[in-house]
């Protein structure tokens, strides 16, 4: 299976699964949390690198790394680490290259963690860093010093949605020395695949659209090549923050139905943007498959499709969103994405609350900027809770 020229669709269902001795077609749960050598050199070429192998969970583990195997193949890279949550990705993907002294570009528009990751704790190490417009080449261009060492994109960014240009921000990064990691979340491999659009590596919360069902916390980083693996793989290690193999077991098995869960979801999110755009108690819709999307030509040139998630803003502003978010009833209040099912909720009083008011609304998170996350519900219900919703606002 891993020479064969398989399309995405195929490569969902079938990427990651090893040959074992027993036939299965589901790749095992290997629960056990360390192996036995065959003898004690066995052993100790193990931990030389002499030999591959499996020694302890947190290092290795063969259900984890079937996942590792499908994401890597999936993002058209050459290796994947899985992690315990996005955040732990985000976190070693960033600890392995940078030291005190060392400077990171960080789009503003970024998941709240991500950005508080780097303002109130790889600060307090000496690691210097920007927030600034990601969609703006002349902004990146700027934020540029002789320290910069990574420069790290979310696109669409969160929640805004406001996309970046991958292929030139790689150029600028690598003709000054500096790497670009991507947080490709919002957009699966099957939307968007930064590697090859120049990205050194890519990030992921498997918690959303790869895992797809609301019952597992993941991460993964991909890398493209093997000198980079080793760095990343260490740095893990001894961070320790692992995927455990059941849940690896879970998102692989989700992964089985990205593209068509994927697929849905664009479809009824073109929908509902198309329903929230014109409708007389809505500011503004921010949806990377509308015209009016500030960067819509760039997303169609980058993106397979726009993807699953709307923000939008009410003509009442917090009060207003507040009354339609206590009035969905399909549409669930809680945060997280990516999900079969749809969400709904507010970014500065929830997943961005731990950024300061200054940081959110330079990315232009307002205060009464809603998050919806599109699930795979007919789109004709998504469309009639909230439209029962909005009718609630008064006036």
């Amino acid at each position: 299976m891993k020479d064969a020229k398989l399309a995405l669709e195929s490569l969902c269902v079938h990427a990651g699964q090893p040959e074992e001795a027993a036939g299965p077609v589901v790749v095992p749960i290997y629960a056990s949390s360390t192996f036995k050598f065959r003898d004690a050199d066995h052993g100790a070429a193990l931990f030389k690198g002499e030999e591959k192998g499996y020694i302890y969970t947190r290092m290795l583990n063969p259900t984890v790394q079937a996942l590792e195997d499908c994401i890597a193949r999936l993002e058209g890279g050459a290796f994947g680490l899985a992690c315990g949550s996005g955040m732990a990705a985000t976190h070693t993907a960033i600890a392995a290259h940078v030291s005190t002294g060392d400077h990171v570009i960080c789009s503003e528009s970024v998941y709240g963690p991500t950005s508080t990751l780097l303002t109130t704790v790889l600060s307090r190490f000496g690691i210097e860093y920007s927030l600034v417009d990601t969609s703006s080449l002349d902004a990146v261009k700027a934020a540029f010093r002789p320290g910069t060492k990574l420069v790290f994109v979310e696109s669409p960014g969160n929640p805004t949605l406001v996309i970046s240009d991958i292929a030139a921000i790689a150029s600028l990064a690598h003709e000054r020395g500096a790497l670009l990691v991507v947080d490709n979340t919002f957009m699966s491999p099957v939307l968007q695949r930064p590697l090859e659009l120049g990205a050194d590596i890519v990030v992921h919360s498997l918690t959303k659209f790869l895992n797809g069902h609301a019952d597992v916390v993941g991460g993964v980083i991909v890398v493209k090549d093997e000198e980079r693996y080793a760095l990343v793989r260490k740095t893990l290690n001894h961070l320790g923050g692992v995927l455990p193999p059941l849940e690896a077991f879970l998102v692989h098995r989700g992964i089985k139905t990205l593209h068509l869960r994927v697929e849905r979801q664009c479809d009824n999110a073109q929908r509902v943007a198309g329903f929230l755009e014109p409708h007389p108690k809505v500011a503004w819709v921010r949806y990377p498959g509308l015209e009016s999307h500030p960067q819509h030509e760039l997303g169609k040139r980058q993106m397979k499709g726009p993807g699953a998630m709307i923000s939008f803003e009410l003509k009442g502003g917090i009060e207003a969103g507040r009354t339609m978010m206590n009035s969905t009833r399909l549409c669930q209040l809680a945060v997280s994405l990516g999900g079969v099912e749809s969400l709904i909720q507010h970014p500065a009083s929830m997943t961005h609350a731990g950024m300061s008011a200054e940081n959110r609304l330079k990315a232009g998170i307002t205060d009464g900027l809603v998050r919806l996350s599109i699930g795979i519900e007919a789109a004709a219900d998504i469309i009639a809770d909230l439209d029962r919703a909005l009718e609630s606002i008064a006036g």
